[in-house]
Parts: structure tokens; C-alpha cells; sequence
């Protein structure tokens, strides 16, 4: 993959391979620019990557147009981003059933399940308030809460925690190891963190051109 700048082109992320298994968690680390978010984004299929394949479950989802990989991804994965992109016109609970909008599902059995995710990230009485009225941290747990909202098979979390105070910060964490945990979902966590970092089932270093990854504990 490779970036414009002035007159020449950055390459980052080239010869990168990785796997997650289900069930996995996995935490990237390394220094600022060396495509970390870049990297999610690809996995995610935000972006395309000028060669090698993104497979989802087995399937390579690289090639396929960009309305399928949308439609497939509202499902497969979910997403938490260091600056929650809540839609500031809509309540905690609207947030999080924004995910099942997505797939043309909202119906009551949606409607508890987005319940039930407020109520266990700490937020069912705060289910009506709108993201301004809600503190850092309040916003970055309805963006865990949407992230898992139909029940994804992989979590990608960019840097979570990256505008949260410690307390908080240990806190998302902990929401994202456990849930994912017992949903059997993967998760790609991107910090900066060291600690967060070794509490996931393997942990990776990424340099512009390299991802070196330790061994996965069960």
C-alpha cells in the first residue's frame, strides 16, 4: 500500500500477513505512520489494497464489488474507532441500533438486544441522552455496545481508548476482551498501550513494512 507525498509515493504495509482465529484476540502496536489504522482499514475493506487478498472466514472479499463488501461487512464485522463517530442526532440506544438499520433489521428482538448491550456496558439509563450530553467515555461504550450489535465474528478497535482516562480506558478495554471472549468473536486491537496490549491472545509489532507477531496463547 502506498501514500502521495510531494512528489513521491510513502509505502507502508507492504509484505504484511496475519490471521486471527475465532475466538482470538490479537494487539498491534508500533510507531505513529507505520499504517496501523491503515491496516484495520484494509481488513475492514475500507480501503483496497493495490495487491495481496483481505479473507473473511475463508472467503477472499478483496475482488467482490463494493455494495456486496458493505452488505457483508454490517454483519461480519464491527468497528470501534478512538473518536466514536456517533451520529450526534440520535440517542444512545438510536447509536447502537444504527448497526441493525444497516441490515434492515429493527424490530423488537433488536430493540431488547440494544437495550440489553446499554444495560451491559453501564449506559441503560442513559439510553435516551445524545452523544453531547454524554461524557468520553459514556460515548466510546455506546460505540462498543453498536460494534457488537449484530453480533459480529471479528471486532476491529482502533486505538479505543486513545481520548479516555485511565479508569475508563481499563474499563472499555475490559468490556471488548470480555465480550468478544464469550461471543467467540475475534478482535484486532490497534493501541499504543503495552499493558492493554498484553492482555490480548497475541500481540504484534507493525514497522512500515513488517508485522511481527508472538506466539498465540490459548
Amino acid at each position: 500500500m502506498s501514500y502521495p507525498s510531494g512528489a513521491a509515493r510513502v509505502t507502508v504495509l507492504e509484505g504484511v500477513d496475519c490471521a486471527v482465529p475465532a475466538g482470538a484476540s490479537l494487539s498491534i502496536r508500533g510507531e505513529s505512520g507505520c499504517g496501523k489504522t491503515t491496516l484495520l482499514n484494509l481488513l475492514a475493506c475500507l480501503e483496497r489494497a493495490e495487491k495481496g487478498e483481505i479473507t473473511w472466514a475463508g472467503e477472499t472479499v478483496t475482488a467482490l464489488p463494493a455494495g456486496e463488501v458493505a452488505r457483508r461487512r454490517a454483519s461480519f464485522l464491527g468497528m470501534v474507532f478512538q473518536s466514536f463517530y456517533l451520529i450526534p442526532e440520535l440517542d444512545a440506544a438510536g447509536n447502537v441500533l444504527m448497526a441493525a438499520r444497516m441490515l434492515g433489521r429493527i424490530g423488537a428482538a433488536e430493540r431488547q438486544r440494544a437495550k440489553d448491550l446499554l444495560a451491559r456496558v453501564g449506559l441503560v439509563e442513559r439510553a435516551h441522552h445524545l452523544p453531547s450530553q454524554l461524557s468520553g467515555g459514556e460515548r466510546q461504550r455506546v460505540a462498543v455496545a453498536r460494534a457488537l450489535m449484530n453480533r459480529p465474528r471479528v471486532v476491529l478497535a482502533d486505538e479505543p481508548t486513545g481520548n479516555l482516562d485511565e479508569a475508563t480506558a481499563e474499563g472499555v478495554i475490559s468490556l471488548l476482551l470480555e465480550v468478544s471472549a464469550e461471543q467467540n468473536a475475534s478482535l484486532v486491537l490497534v493501541t499504543h498501550n503495552a499493558a492493554f496490549a498484553a492482555r490480548t491472545t497475541a500481540q504484534a509489532f507493525l514497522s512500515r513494512h513488517h508485522l511481527k507477531v508472538g506466539e498465540v496463547r490459548p
